[in-house]
C-alpha cells in the first residue's frame, strides 16, 4: 500500500506526510518508516507521530506530539536542532501552554466531529480555529472532520493548513486525487483572496 501511495501523494502536491500508528509495535513502525523514507522524494517532509525516541532511527524530518506525549521542550532537547516539532491542542489552556513551547507548528482540533479517533476531544468548531489564530503566531494546523466542503471555512477562520485522514484515506477514496482536490481549493482561495500576497508568506 505504501509503495504506491507515497509517490502518488507527492506527485499530487502533498508537502508533509505524518506517519501515525497507535497500535503497531516499534519494530513495525521502523519497518514502515524505512519504506516511507526510501519512497519519499526530497521535497516531501516526513513527520513521526508520538515516538520521540524513534525519530533519529527513522530518519524522519520531525515529530508530532499529543497532549499525553513528551512535552515539546523535552523533545527538543533530544532531537537534532533542525528537527520539526508540532503539538496537538484542543482548548484554550492547551493553546496558551503550547504558545510558549519550542514547537514549530500548533495543531488545533477537532474542528468538526471525527471518526479517526476512538475517544476524540470535544469539537471546537471554527471559533476554536479563530481562537488559535489569535493566540498563536506560528503556523496553525486544523485537524478533525475536515472535508472539501468545509475546508474553505477552516482556512478563512485562520488555519494555515489542514490535516487530513478520513477525507483522503477512507475506503473507496483515491487518496492522491482527493489530496489534489484540496490543494486546488486552497490555491483558488489564495488566488481569490485580497490578502493573497500576505497569505503566501505563511
Amino acid at each position: 500500500m505504501l509503495a504506491g501511495l507515497v509517490p502518488a501523494l507527492a506527485e499530487a502536491g502533498v508537502e508533509i506526510l505524518q506517519y501515525r500508528n497507535k497500535e503497531g509495535s516499534e519494530a513495525e513502525i521502523l519497518r514502515d518508516a524505512e519504506v516511507l523514507r526510501d519512497l519519499t522524494p526530497k521535497n516531501l517532509i516526513l513527520i513521526l507521530n508520538d515516538y520521540t525516541h524513534l525519530v533519529r532511527q527513522t530518519g524522519f524530518h520531525g515529530l508530532h506530539l499529543g497532549q499525553t506525549d513528551l512535552p515539546p521542550r523535552a523533545a527538543r532537547n533530544l532531537l537534532e536542532a533542525e528537527a520539526i516539532i508540532g503539538v496537538s491542542t484542543h482548548n484554550e489552556d492547551q493553546l496558551r501552554a503550547a504558545a510558549i513551547e519550542p514547537a514549530d507548528y500548533i495543531a488545533i482540533g477537532p474542528v468538526f466531529a471525527t471518526t479517526s479517533k476512538a475517544n476524540p476531544d470535544p469539537v471546537i468548531g471554527l471559533e476554536g480555529v479563530r481562537l488559535a489564530r489569535r493566540l498563536i503566531t506560528r503556523p496553525v494546523i486544523a485537524i478533525g472532520g475536515i472535508t472539501l466542503d468545509n475546508a474553505s471555512a477552516v482556512w478563512d477562520a485562520g488555519a494555515d493548513s489542514v490535516a487530513l485522514i478520513s477525507a483522503i484515506f477512507a475506503p473507496g477514496v483515491d487518496a492522491a486525487k482527493s489530496a489534489a482536490a484540496f490543494l486546488r481549493a486552497f490555491e483558488k482561495r489564495l488566488a481569490d483572496s485580497p490578502l493573497k500576497e500576505e497569505a503566501k508568506m505563511h
